[in-house]
């Protein structure tokens, strides 16, 4: 493609978000930069429906942006504008040094204020190792796991014994554990364990047992959740709120999130501001909708992902440096200071 049709291409997806209906020549001609004819602009908009990146709806004769065409914009056209000075005010006010529930609470609900759309972010996930364990006995058929992680975090588990421990055999299982298995996750602990089996008596082993598998289910609870602020927004975004079935399947979106903590788990994979446009990206279930998003970090290790939710029709320019700043300030709040 010539700079002729990538600067018109700009010009049509730029009109087309601003207003929301097609965008024929006229448009073109009088907002891009270029003295072209409107036959030369017919001809060059033939030519970009033939590349498959605008198209024609049967009751316009002008054209909107496919996926492809969002995606060629966000890609290569778009020019991003500096956060205003009041957003970016309101952004490093509201995120500050808090308990970490209130520092995520905060920032997805300024996400949707801010975008008018959905905000999104993913509660970092909890260590999955342990550092070190310890059994209390409560009673003849009781036993108190205390499960200790790397970073200090202490998790309580009880568990139902066939027999009673002494305070000497529950030592002793407990430092077998942690001589064999400390520094792993339970699920590793419980594949490792049998090997060691014929290391220690039988009654301490079914203990272990009992262990390790009350230990899995701790980590399996432990998986990380996603947070939603706004999703009512969306129900007055014309492009998303116009057809029930297609609302149907945005709200199944919110409600399963399946499909919305793969697409967020990717993003944990990749540095800086991703964008995921429906119809382009297999991760985005509707055509219609896309995710800016972005993943933020603990002491320089990424936990976890936020972003906007919101139609295809949406303005990147201002949205990218919000979502960019708010994962920048959730990650400074929620690590050590310097």
């Amino acid at each position: 493609m010539d700079e002729r049709g990538r600067s018109l291409l700009k010009t049509l997806v730029e009109r087309y978000i601003a207003e929301g209906s097609p965008v024929g020549s006229r448009a073109l001609s009088k907002y891009s930069t270029l003295d072209l004819s409107p036959a030369t602009i017919r001809n060059v908009m033939a030519d970009l429906e033939e590349l498959r990146l605008v198209a024609s709806p049967h009751t316009s004769a002008g054209r909107i942006p496919t996926p492809q065409g969002y995606r060629m914009f966000v890609d290569s056209l778009l020019t991003v504008k500096p956060l205003e000075r009041d957003v970016k005010q309101m952004l490093s006010g509201g995120i500050q040094r808090d308990d970490p529930n209130r520092v995520l609470s905060k920032a997805v609900n300024l996400l949707s204020s801010l975008s008018s759309f959905a905000g999104v972010i993913t509660s970092p996930k909890r260590s999955a190792l342990f550092r070190q364990v310890e059994f209390l006995g409560l009673s003849d058929r009781k036993v108190l796991l205390i499960i200790v992680t790397p970073d200090g975090d202490v998790q309580n588990r009880i568990l139902i014994v066939d027999k009673p421990y002494t305070q000497s055999e529950l030592t002793q299982a407990a430092n077998f554990f942690n001589q064999h298995f400390s520094g792993l996750s339970f699920a590793q602990a419980r594949e490792r364990l049998s090997e060691e089996l014929h290391q220690i008596s039988q009654d301490i082993s079914a203990l272990m047992q009992a262990a390790v598998n009350a230990g899995t289910e701790a980590e399996e609870s432990q998986q990380e959740h996603v947070l939603v602020s706004g999703e009512h927004r969306l129900l007055d975004v014309q492009d998303l709120s116009t057809d029930m079935d297609r609302l149907r399947k945005l709200f199944g979106v919110f409600e399963q999130r399946t499909a919305l903590m793969r697409l967020l788990d990717s993003s944990n994979r990749a540095q800086g501001v991703q964008i995921f446009i429906g119809g382009d990206s297999s991760l985005v279930p509707m055509e219609e909708m896309s995710v800016i998003s972005s993943p933020y970090s603990i002491n320089g290790e990424v936990v976890g992902t936020l972003g906007v939710i919101g139609p295809t029709r949406m303005a990147y320019e201002k949205l990218i440096p919000i979502v960019d700043i708010t994962a920048k300030l959730v990650s400074s709040a929620l690590s050590d200071p310097n």
